[in-house]
C-alpha cells in the first residue's frame, strides 16, 4: 500500500501516537530559539569529539568509527503497522544518505542487512537485545525507551542492531525519535550528551528531528579528512579545517535550512 502525505500523518497523530506532535513541535522550536550558540567552530568542534569520540556506556576517549562499505538496514516486524514503519525509516535513511554521502538504503533480504532494526513490543525487547547485543548492552534498556549496538573492527563499524519497542515508543511519543535517533548513532555518532544542542544526542532537550548541528556533525564524521581509528589530537585539525571551510562558504550559517529538506520535516508538518 502506498502512504500518501495525508495518510502517514493521520497515522502518526492517532491514538497512543499523538504525544508526538507535543514532543515535535517543542523540539523543532528548541532548534530554532537556540541556533546561535553552536554556529561557532570551537562549539562544533566540541560537540563532535562530545558525540563521536565518547561512548554512551563506557568511559574514557574512544577512536573514530564509521563505515566504509554500504549500510543496509533490514527491517523485522514483530508489532505494529509495517508500512508505515517501512515508510519512517526510508524517509531518514534518504535524508542520512544526502548528509553524510555514504551509501546507505534498506536491505532486499536479510541475507545482505549489516544493520537489523526491530520493531517489537515492551515485553520481548530485554530478551532480544541479550540475543542480538549481549547482556552487558541489555543491562542498559532500564530507563531507556529504545536501544541501538554497533559492532566494530578495527574502529570501522560492520554490524548494528537497533531494537524499538512500538509500544513503549508510543507511550512516550517517542516513536520518530526513536528511529531519527538510533539510526543517525550507528553511523558513528553514540554518544549522548548534555553539552551538545540543540540535538538528538541530548536527552535533556526535546529534539525530534534532526538539528543543524546535528546535519554539520554527520557531514563531519563522513568527510574524507577523517579517518577511522583516528583519536581526538588526531582529529583535531582536519576537523578545524573543515569548519573554517564551512563557515567560510555559508554552511553552518544555513545548516539549519538545510537540514529542513529532510522529508520527515513537511510529512509532520514542518
Amino acid at each position: 500500500m502506498r502512504l500518501t502525505i495525508q495518510r502517514l500523518q493521520a497515522l502518526l497523530f492517532a491514538g497512543p501516537c499523538f504525544g508526538l506532535c507535543v514532543g515535535l513541535c517543542t523540539g523543532l522550536l528548541t532548534s530554532s530559539s537556540q541556533a546561535s550558540p553552536w554556529l561557532e567552530a570551537d562549539f562544533i568542534q566540541q560537540a563532535f569529539m562530545e558525540v563521536a569520540l565518547k561512548s554512551e556506556y563506557q568511559q574514557g576517549d574512544k577512536t573514530l568509527r564509521k563505515w566504509l562499505t554500504p549500510i543496509k538496514v533490514g527491517l523485522e516486524h514483530h508489532v505494529g503497522n509495517e508500512a508505515l514503519h517501512t515508510r519512517l525509516v526510508q524517509l531518514h535513511l534518504a535524508h542520512l544518505k544526502q548528509l553524510s554521502g555514504h551509501d546507505i538504503s534498506l536491505a532486499t533480504n536479510q541475507q545482505e542487512a549489516n544493520v537489523r532494526l526491530l520493531f517489537t513490543r515492551q515485553n520481548l525487547w530485554q530478551q532480544q537485545a541479550q540475543q542480538l547485543m549481549g547482556k552487558a548492552s541489555a543491562a542498559h534498556l532500564h530507563g531507556a525507551v529504545c536501544i541501538a549496538h554497533m559492532e566494530t573492527t578495527r574502529d570501522e563499524i560492520t554490524r548494528a542492531y537497533i531494537i524499538i519497542p512500538v509500544d513503549q515508543a508510543q507511550m512516550h511519543g517517542k516513536l520518530v525519535a526513536c528511529i531519527v535517533e538510533e539510526l543517525t548513532q550507528i553511523l558513528g555518532l553514540p554518544n549522548d550528551s548534555e553539552k551538545v544542542f540543540p540535538s538528538i544526542f541530548n536527552d535533556r532537550t526535546p529534539q525530534t528531528l534532526l538539528s543543524g548541528l546535528d546535519a554539520i556533525l554527520i557531514k563531519a564524521l563522513y568527510s574524507p579528512s577523517l579517518k577511522v581509528g583516528m583519536n581526538a589530537a588526531e582529529v583535531k585539525a582536519p576537523l578545524q579545517a573543515l569548519l573554517r571551510a564551512w563557515q567560510a562558504d555559508g554552511s553552518l550559517a544555513n545548516a539549519d535550512a538545510w537540514v529542513r529538506q529532510g522529508k520527515l520535516y513537511p510529512l509532520l508538518g514542518f
